[in-house]
């Protein structure tokens, strides 16, 4: 059976799988999956976070992968103005710490031609994320799962995908100790109207041993009842 993607976990902006999501418009846009300008993404409906509406947070320049480089800031200032907030925040000091690598998109073999989108992020593990025994604390790794690749998949198709979290299943499978470099690999599974979900690995960037891996639920929520 073909593979649905012709690279590893996180595809190369260079891949010439998307060639056909390319705009014919501007050169350097080939292999880029969804447009290069603000122009490109209206919201279809009142969201109550719309990525397009927030103010530019931190440098996207330097995140790989074959979506535009408009989709990669959004995407990072979703993460810094929601993920993050202000430093009054619950975990504001992790989020600042995560370091976004790759955000991509492709079509799924597997899924007769449905798109999917997958972000990779890393971290440091710091003294602050630790519990009582020196490793990772169980609720801050559920914090850096939270973030997913669905706005990336809503930009693309767009739907709003910054929901609120229904429901995750955490399975951890290794500790992860002060000075661990942990790469968080989300892939999108399913984009509905309302209900949207996620699957993610943590793994230790030096062992290659999976810390932990999950599934997970979001949805929009109800405007009237924020």
């Amino acid at each position: 059976m073909p593979n649905s993607r012709s690279s590893p976990v996180y595809a190369s902006s260079a891949s010439p799988a998307y060639d056909s999501y390319a705009s014919s418009s501007s050169p350097s846009s080939e292999n880029i999956i969804y447009g290069s300008s603000s122009s490109s993404y209206t919201p279809p409906r009142k969201a109550w976070v719309d990525p397009k509406s927030l103010a530019n947070c931190g440098d996207a320049s330097q995140i790989q992968g074959n979506v535009s480089p408009y989709v990669k800031q959004l995407i990072l200032n979703t993460f810094i103005a929601y993920g993050a907030g202000d430093e009054h925040c619950f975990g504001h000091s992790v989020a600042k710490a995560v370091k976004f690598i790759d955000i991509s998109a492709h079509e799924s073999y597997e899924r007769q031609g449905r798109m999917e989108a997958t972000t990779v992020a890393e971290v440091l593990v710091s003294k602050s994320m630790l519990n009582g025994a020196g490793m990772l604390h169980g609720g801050c790794m559920a914090f850096l799962i939270d973030n997913t690749p669905l706005v990336a998949l809503g930009l693309i198709k767009n739907i709003n995908g910054v929901g609120v979290t229904q429901s995750m299943n955490i399975m951890f499978h290794s500790p992860a100790p002060v000075g661990s470099c942990l790469r968080i690999i989300s892939t999108s599974v399913a984009m509905g109207s309302r209900i949207m979900s996620a699957r993610c690995e943590v793994i230790n960037q030096k062992t290659g041993s999976v810390v932990a891996s999950a599934y997970l639920n979001k949805m929009q929520p109800t405007m009237s009842k924020l």
